[in-house]
Parts: C-alpha cells; structure tokens; sequence
C-alpha cells in the first residue's frame, strides 16, 4: 500500500467535538459549577438510588400476579353492607376469571396430548379426558346458565336452588 494518500479522495470526516481553542489561562467557571454540580447534588443522589436498588434486588419477588386476599362471600355479608356486596362481588369475578382459565389450561392439555397419541388418544389420553370432563361439569355447576350478566347474588341463588334439589331428591329416595 501506498504511503502517500490523496487526501482529496478520502477526506477524513470532521470531528463532532469541537476543538477548543484556549487563549487564556483563567480557568473556566462552567468547570467549577459542573464539579460543584456533581459533589453537591449528583453524588448524593446516585449513592441513595443505588443503596435502594441494591435492597431491592435482595428482596426481589419472582411472581407476577397481584395477591388478593379473600374476602367474605355474599352469604356472609350483614344486610346494608354494600362495601362488602362490592368487594364479595370483585371476587366472585376474579374467582370466574380463574376458573375460566382453569378450564381453558385442561382443554389445551387435552388438546396438546390428543396432537402427541394420535390414533391412540383414547386410551393413553383417558386421565385427561376424565380431568377435563370434572373441570367443566364443576365450571358448568357452578357458573352455567348465569350469561354474560351473571353476577355473585344469581351464581348463589342458583347453588341455592341446586342444594335445595339435592336435598329434596335425596328426601325422595330415603322414604319407602
């Protein structure tokens, strides 16, 4: 390789830093504020973030969902006590949500395993079809026939109509 270059072919791209020029020998005092800046009021306050992060990495959490805690059911609630007809309510829905993907993780262990047999499903996927079929029977139970409207006060009106049938089926089958 040649060691003469064209300079005029390959210019070389101007720097982004500008070059200071100094002709003076004060020094500047925009260096004083930033160093001032940095001991006064950085300093301090990245010590302090970094203690807090450093604790909370030792307590770290490795779940992600929100935890609520059980509240009483509606049959629980005193007559008048609407902030516990609210909060029986709340959960009641999360309750629903859960059962819903309940089923929904079964249907697509059922699925997955029915994909995986093939034509030998039947007998080697029988523990998931009998899991799928109690999971829907109780999902069906509990929230059947409520709707997209469905709320806490139907959903126990109708458990309570189901043990009341229970009940008088059972008295049915006791007497001679």
């Amino acid at each position: 390789m040649p060691e003469d270059h064209d300079w005029e072919a390959y210019k070389v791209p101007p720097t982004r830093t500008p070059v200071s020029e100094r002709t003076t020998s004060v020094p500047n005092p925009v260096d004083y504020f930033q160093s001032a800046f940095n001991h006064v009021l950085d300093a301090p306050v990245t010590f302090i973030r970094d203690w807090i992060e450093r604790w909370q990495n030792r307590n770290k959490f490795y779940y992600y969902h929100q935890k609520f805690r059980r509240v009483p059911d509606l049959s629980q609630c005193l007559e008048g006590d609407y902030l516990c007809y609210y909060e029986a309510e709340a959960q009641w829905r999360r309750d629903r949500m859960v059962d819903q993907e309940i089923v929904e993780i079964v249907r697509e262990r059922m699925a997955a395993c029915k994909q995986r047999e093939g034509p030998n499903q039947f007998q080697n996927c029988a523990k998931e079809m009998e899991l799928l079929a109690q999971v829907t029977k109780a999902y069906q139970d509990r929230y059947g026939d409520l709707g997209y409207h469905g709320n806490a006060r139907t959903c126990l009106m109708k458990q309570k109509h189901r043990m009341m049938e229970e009940r008088k089926a059972a008295q049915e089958n006791q007497c001679p």
